[in-house]
């Protein structure tokens, strides 16, 4: 069983996942690889909104999507793109990327490689991954601006669509662990996190939502 607490928590922390950024035009769209094809839904959308002329599609494979993407996220992304009407020659693929540095890191070398100037990135990721992606992003693309987008929906309606609520509040901790432990690392830059949401996440580690943590470190210290 889930308990209010616990429901009250993984809220907190979805909010605090959330940039809050409100789209505008950049020099390109990202779309980060993952199981979620809704990323490249909402890369489409901003796409026709006309709000970046050019998408880039970037991941490999992972155990979550190695059998439903089997031809890589990326290559999946574009042709879902090609069905929703973007024109192949507006789409880049980057097909190597296995975590958010490398989509951060190889996105960028293959628009400068394609002779893109880029000044501003519109970086679409899954909800929970936005302050992951926004982060990162300022840390390996230090001269861009950054804004960050997912698909619009509550932390109810995201846990309907994965149909698993404890791998969702799993997710969501996991998630926020890597924001507090990797700055120190040099994956990202520093984001204060709230004492509200440091307790939220300290009594859902201690709740047992524990499976997306590193072995880097199990709680906020």
């Amino acid at each position: 069983m889930i308990s209010t607490q616990d429901w009250a928590d993984a809220r907190r922390v979805w909010d605090y996942h959330q940039m809050g950024h409100a789209p505008q035009p950049c020099s390109v769209a990202i779309g980060l690889g993952s199981h979620d094809l809704g990323v490249a839904d909402t890369a489409v959308d901003l796409y026709k909104r006309g709000l970046a002329p050019l998408l880039v599609f970037t991941g490999a494979t992972s155990p979550t999507t190695r059998e439903r993407m089997p031809r890589g996220e990326a290559v999946h992304y574009r042709e879902r793109a090609l069905e929703l009407g973007v024109p192949s020659e507006a789409i880049l693929v980057e097909p190597h990327a296995r975590n958010t540095g490398e989509n951060i890191r190889f996105s960028r070398k293959l628009l400068e490689e394609s002779g893109v100037e880029v000044s501003s990135v519109l970086l679409i990721s899954k909800p929970y991954e936005e302050r992951r992606a926004y982060a990162t992003a300022r840390k390996l693309w230090p001269g861009v601006d950054v804004v960050s987008a997912s698909t619009p929906m509550t932390f109810a309606e995201y846990v309907d669509s994965i149909g698993d609520a404890r791998l969702v509040i799993d997710m969501l901790v996991g998630a926020l662990q890597r924001l507090m432990i990797y700055p120190d690392q040099g994956f990202m830059i520093r984001q204060p996190v709230p004492g509200d949401v440091a307790e939220a996440y300290e009594r859902l580690c201690q709740a047992g939502y524990t499976s997306r943590l590193t072995a880097a470190a199990t709680s906020s210290t």
